[in-house]
């Protein structure tokens, strides 16, 4: 490749160099072209076929080298050769010498430029990708945008040659057209500027305009088409409404009322949805009543004399109960009535884009957000059916902490939950199919956090596959079945760990022609629309990320885009999504990890920092764990960051704002960190960042100064 450049590069200096020596530019004025053309017009009735070919070449060149001209060359082309004819040659030498300047343009610099700016052209190229032909015949329909910068900068982005070529050669052929016509009457032109009038340069934009108003008159039948077999209240009783109280559905609610729009919202169980009634809150109670029992089993390490620990299981799940007690306020019926939002207990569904029926009663509506979110998946397994399984649902009901608890599920919910038990007394056997536990992360990870289970006293069993499940006087049983063959596991309770299911039924989505993407989640486009004009869907329903605070933000693009989608629509930025899985140690991620990014042939520099040597973690008996940073060859800018250790999904929040404000590690290292503190391992990992690339030479050069000075 490197090659390549280099010679294209020389054939392009040794082509200007030509150009400039011969002063070739001369001959592309008008005033020489009507000076020579009687004589350009008797040496091409002497010799048609090779003043033809000639002329093609010459024009080829010009496009090709991007040199000021084009507009002249093509008045030519109708003066020499006519209309018809002149128009075939121009038509084709400029597409061709387009194309090669593109080429030229993708071979020297797209790389470059994309992956400098690889973040700010994130959304460039994926819309260029979908939409490139629609704006690329835009551009060469309006003669006032240069086509040579056009050329330039196509290279750039992500368009076929092919489709570049033809798409060039059709967008070019009115304006064409009309400078060959033009050229016919060569003697009479002023100038070449003078040839697009206001009236000729309005049709071309419309021309310009006609692709995208036509791709917008096809959405509008199609939607017509969709909202045809329903009938449109003549009046709405309301802007917006939402279905659904968790984390998505109360931020629409509370944007939507912020903005004045009436709202009503719907939820048919409890408010504040999983994560305040059996999800976040409550398992991050209960986890921290589990680290309390293991710091006070730790008495020795602090100083403190060794006592027994008694855990009360059912004031641990009492306290549990007072912790989303607390919050409840913040998601409740009283606090968003007082913000402006009808809030309606019941079962929604959805009769037509504009009703929703809750329990009998018809809600006209102008637009809908589906915000039903998700509950834990049960699977298929034999036997299941037959015991008292408990899920991240039902785990909270319970009072009495299982002597023997099977766990199946590696994931964060299954881990999190399974160490949680452990520290509180039960004996935890974690069984999953995967070959290490939390699969998503890097393989050091799983290790550290399989490591810190086998250590606690946690049972794992990687490879296992539930085959079949019974009763006996003895317990209840699992039959695993592993590569090397089965065996079984006693237990008392289960706790299914698997995965969660969008909770899509009972709505009428089927009925409304709104389809389901492969995982089971509402399909929606980018800005959150379902197949339905009008009803939008966000969070755990909606995916890709069933993480409450994506539900949150999804929500405000679902709302704006609903409410003010006539005037503009914003598409989901899910370009820096960070997430936490709250075991100890915790593990905290944004971007990408070592895995996607060889997965996805990344190029990547890795740099770490372990927390073992950090004043702050030593202090408080936590020295373990790191910080691991992505970037990208030989500049500081990050692309992924995981973090291992005490209070991980803390550390990791200054990295997230780094990305999301493009601010490297040398920003990071630059900037004061209080003493002692956990945060310091940022810094710390950007200063190992820096030291490995420490300029050696002017260091030598340095000391040698030194040296000097000293005598």
């Amino acid at each position: 490749m490197r090659i390549k450049q280099i010679s294209i590069l020389a054939i392009i200096v040794i082509a200007f160099g030509a150009w400039f020596y011969f002063d070739l530019g001369q001959y592309l004025q008008l005033e020489v072209l009507q000076q020579r053309i009687g004589g350009l017009q008797a040496w091409y009735e002497d010799n048609p076929l090779r003043a033809g070919l000639v002329y093609f070449a010459v024009y080829v060149m010009v496009t090709a080298l991007s040199v000021p001209g084009a507009a002249i060359m093509t008045l030519a082309g109708g003066a020499l050769f006519g209309f018809w004819y002149g128009l075939l040659l121009v038509s084709f030498a400029s597409s061709i010498g387009a194309t090669l300047a593109f080429l030229v343009s993708r071979v020297l610099l797209r790389d470059w430029v994309q992956g400098r700016f690889e973040r700010q052209l994130r959304a460039v190229n994926a819309g260029f990708a979908r939409d490139g032909a629609f704006y690329l015949f835009s551009l060469r329909l309006v003669p006032v945008f240069p086509f040579f910068a056009i050329n330039l900068l196509m290279g750039l982005l992500p368009i076929a040659m092919r489709r570049y070529y033809w798409v060039s050669q059709l967008g070019m052929l009115p304006a064409t057209a009309v400078y060959v016509n033009a050229g016919t009457q060569l003697g009479q032109l002023q100038s070449a500027a003078g040839i697009i009038s206001a009236p000729l340069l309005g049709s071309f934009v419309l021309l310009a305009v006609f692709p995208f108003l036509a791709k917008w008159l096809l959405a509008s039948l199609q939607s017509r088409r969709v909202l045809a077999r329903f009938q449109r209240p003549r009046r709405f009783a309301t802007n917006l409404v939402v279905i659904g109280a968790g984390s998505a559905g109360l931020v629409s609610s509370l944007i939507a009322a912020t903005v004045k729009a009436k709202v009503t919202l719907v939820e048919r169980h409890r408010m504040g949805g999983d994560c305040l009634n059996t999800g976040c809150v409550p398992s991050k109670a209960l986890i921290r009543s589990a680290r309390i029992a293991d710091y006070a089993r730790r008495a020795e390490e602090f100083g403190l004399a060794p006592q027994p620990v008694e855990v009360n299981f059912s004031k641990v799940m009492e306290r549990v109960q007072k912790v989303i007690a607390a919050i409840e306020p913040h998601d409740s019926v009283e606090r968003f009535t007082q913000l402006g939002v009808d809030c309606v207990l019941g079962q929604a569904r959805i009769v037509s884009p504009w009703e929703v029926e809750v329990d009998g009663e018809i809600l006209t509506t102008r637009n809908i957000i589906i915000a039903s979110g998700a509950r834990p998946r049960v699977p298929e397994i034999p036997g299941l059916e037959a015991l008292d399984y408990l899920t991240s649902d039902t785990v909270w009901e319970i009072r009495e902490a299982p002597s023997r608890l099977l766990v199946l599920g590696a994931g964060p919910i299954g881990c999190e939950l399974a160490q949680a038990f452990a520290r509180l007394g039960s004996r935890v056997t974690l069984v999953t199919h995967a070959d290490r536990v939390l699969p998503r992360e890097d393989p050091e990870v799983s290790e550290q956090v399989h490591a810190a289970f086998t250590r606690q006293g946690i049972t794992v069993l990687l490879a296992h596959e539930p085959g079949v499940f019974s009763v006996s006087e003895s317990g209840q049983h699992c039959t695993l079945n592993t590569p090397e063959g089965s065996c079984d596991v006693t237990f008392d309770r289960l706790l299914l760990a698997v995965g969660r299911s969008p909770n899509v039924e009972g709505m009428g989505l089927e009925e409304l022609g709104i389809g389901l993407a492969p995982g089971g989640t509402v399909a929606v486009d980018a800005y959150l629309r379902t197949a339905v004009p009008g009803i939008y869907a966000c969070g755990d329903v909606a995916g890709p990320y069933q993480f409450t605070h994506m539900a949150s933000h999804q929500a405000w693009y679902a709302t704006v885009n609903a409410l003010f989608g006539k005037l503009r629509k914003f598409k989901v930025d899910y370009s820096i999504v960070p997430w936490a899985t709250f075991t100890d140690p915790e593990v905290a991620r944004v971007g990408l990890n070592e895995t996607e990014a060889r997965e996805r042939g990344i190029a990547f520099e890795m740099t770490r920092y372990d927390i073992d040597d950090l004043d702050r973690a030593i202090a408080d008996g936590e020295a373990h764990g790191f910080v691991k940073v992505l970037t990208e060859p030989g500049r500081d800018r990050i692309i992924g960051v995981t973090v291992v250790g005490y209070h991980a999904a803390e550390l990791i929040n200054e990295f997230v704002l780094a990305m999301k404000n493009g601010i490297g590690l040398n920003k990071i290292l630059a900037t004061i960190h209080i003493y002692p503190t956990l945060s310091e391992s940022n810094k710390f990992l950007a200063g190992e960042w820096r030291k490995a690339r420490k300029p050696e030479r002017l260091l030598a050069l340095v000391e040698r100064y030194h040296s000097w000075l000293r005598g």
